[in-house]
């Protein structure tokens, strides 16, 4: 199975870019607090996919195996004492636009919790993935990715290999294209087009509501890979810290003496896992969310899984 995927040629693996390593500065200093500090990163030399894993691959590896996504499993009450048991149903989180402005405080407002949602059915039971196989998958689990991964002979890539490809040899620019969100008003990726999340303006090459395009859509950063902006975040290897320059020790944000669903710092890592998650995705807006940016970065426990939330993989000298 495995080297369906990852069988070498003399050009190399297939459907993957190689990047050279090296040093470069990584996060930065004029946005959100946890890209603070910008240091200096090095990393070896590694492919990466050219896309995000689509539909279609991740059908295959389940075809393959008879894998079950987390989404797809009744969670197991240990793990959520403080959630009522009838609750406790198989499904994920689904994006909901709001029929009228509201306030940006409480993501309730456009984010649910819906049973029966999973990656063959991202929007709901009633949704399907028929017809969208080169979309990305989405409501993916870290344990989701990292088993694909495993099962393809490749890893998920770390954080600072992620933002070292993500930047495609542009050092420090704000975008992976540069430093014009539009050069040429070309619309470089899938990202939020109106006022978040009441408001969507259909994009000029005709996407009319929010939501996934099929990868390879957008033009290519400069190492030749696609979608490192926008369209879906991608899931990391390296667990989430405030911190991530290495220098201090880092805690589940916030760490100012409580953290996720108010445990102890210690206590929620244990229980409540974070993986770092990076390059936006189609939900995000300059009035809500300005992280389609390759120092931008977020926290998602691993339980998590969303309709805008896939991954990528690499594969190591």
């Amino acid at each position: 199975m495995q080297e369906l995927i990852t069988r070498r040629t003399a050009q190399g693996y297939r459907g993957m870019v190689r990047i050279e390593g090296g040093t470069f500065l990584m996060g930065s200093a004029e946005f959100y607090p946890e890209e603070r500090p910008v240091h200096a990163a090095s990393v070896g030399g590694f492919w990466m996919d050219r896309h995000l894993v689509t539909v279609a691959e991740y059908r295959r590896f389940v075809n393959a195996t008879g894998y079950v996504t987390v989404a797809e499993r009744t969670p197991d009450p240990a793990d959520y004492p403080d959630v009522a048991a009838e609750a406790l149903v198989p499904g994920a989180l689904v994006f909901r636009m709001p029929p009228q402005p509201v306030g940006l405080e409480d993501w309730r407002e456009w984010w649910s919790f819906v049973p029966g949602a999973d990656w063959r059915h991202p929007l709901g039971p009633q949704s399907t993935v028929e017809g969208r196989e080169m979309h990305p998958v989405t409501q993916i689990a870290y344990e989701d990715a990292a088993t694909y991964a495993a099962w393809a002979g490749k890893s998920l890539p770390t954080e600072a290999e992620w933002e070292y490809a993500a930047r495609g040899g542009l050092e420090g620019a704000v975008f992976a294209w540069g430093d014009d969100f539009m050069p040429r008003e070309q619309r470089m990726a899938n990202t939020w087009h109106g006022e978040f999340p009441w408001h969507y303006s259909p994009d000029v090459g005709g996407h009319h509501q929010p939501g996934t395009t099929p990868v390879c859509m957008y033009p290519p950063n400069g190492h030749g890979l696609y979608d490192m902006t926008g369209n879906v975040w991608e899931w990391t290897a390296d667990y989430f810290t405030e911190d991530h320059s290495g220098a201090l020790p880092g805690l589940p944000y916030p760490s100012n003496g409580t953290s996720y669903d108010g445990l102890p710092p210690e206590e929620a890592l244990e229980r409540y896992p974070r993986r770092v998650t990076k390059g936006g995705s189609h939900l995000c807006a300059p009035n809500y969310s300005l992280r389609y940016r390759p120092a931008a970065r977020q926290g998602q426990t691993e339980d998590t899984a969303t309709c805008h939330l896939g991954f990528r993989c690499v594969v190591r000298d």
